[in-house]
């Protein structure tokens, strides 16, 4: 098998899948368009521990993690099955490069759920979740990603869900796609060009250096995923930008493919 993708998405909102205002349709091409792979190693925002832990449930539940939604939203089941052997190698790719981590039995959030539907609508590429630790910095998620490289070769696509701008407090639940605040061009455009000069010292010291990072970041929890899907990639990695617009004002979504270069 060649070597595959490494993936960041922004899940966006939990009604992805219900919403015909949002891209959901644009997760679905991607699926239909990448490489088919024998398994998903999953890295969500919504499942945050103090040191790494990979889930070897092999019939992980669907977890509903969020409240006041329609009630349809609740109702939707992914019983996709899980990957316990790529957790546990998971692991022990981690362990041998320093990172102590652990395993048990946990359910798929919605930051690994709503994009793995829209992308595998039938259920049937097997998926394990990794846990992110929002206490630490993009150095440390950076370096899970190097670690994890080799399921590349095996296989497996590693992918960092999250959101490439969120900050709940200052949406405008009201507003339209054109009421986008242009500090959320400023720093995605600044993302996106570290990206693709693939300067990656700049992009770990996003914090300092990016044009509003703590606006459009108060918390990173939703940006961490990226440095491990820019981790595992190929140093000579071939950017893929698929833009999906802003909505609430403040809230963008930007699906990043870090393809080999080798094809």
């Amino acid at each position: 098998m060649n070597r595959l993708p490494s993936l960041y998405l922004s899940h966006g909102a939990p009604t992805l899948p219900i919403d015909p205002t949002l891209p959901s349709g644009a997760f679905t091409h991607l699926g239909a368009e990448l490489p088919r792979p024998r398994a998903v190693l999953m890295l969500s925002a919504h499942w945050g521990t103090q040191q790494p832990v990979a889930s070897i449930a092999a019939h992980p539940e669907t977890i509903h993690d969020f409240y006041g939604f329609p009630r349809a939203l609740y109702e939707i089941r992914y019983p996709a099955p899980g990957a316990p052997n790529v957790a546990e190698r998971a692991a022990a790719l981690l362990n041998a490069a320093g990172i102590a981590t652990a395993t048990t039995e946990h359910g798929l959030d919605h930051g690994a759920w709503v994009p793995m539907l829209l992308m595998f609508p039938e259920a049937d590429v097997p998926v394990a979740q990794l846990s992110i630790q929002p206490r630490a910095d993009a150095a440390h998620h950076f370096a899970l990603g190097r670690a994890l490289r080799p399921l590349r070769d095996e296989g497996v696509m590693v992918i960092g869900s999250g959101q490439i701008t969120h900050n709940l407090r200052a949406a405008d639940f009201g507003a339209a796609p054109e009421d986008a605040d242009p500090r959320v061009a400023e720093f995605t455009d600044w993302f996106e060009a570290k990206l693709a000069a693939r300067d990656v010292d700049a992009l770990l010291d996003y914090r300092r250096q990016a044009p509003h990072a703590a606006l459009m970041h108060p918390t990173d929890e939703h940006l961490l995923p990226v440095f491990t899907a820019l981790g595992a990639a190929d140093d000579d990695y071939q950017l893929g930008i698929q833009s999906l617009g802003t909505y609430q004002r403040v809230l963008a979504m930007t699906n990043y493919v870090f393809a080999s270069a080798a094809g």
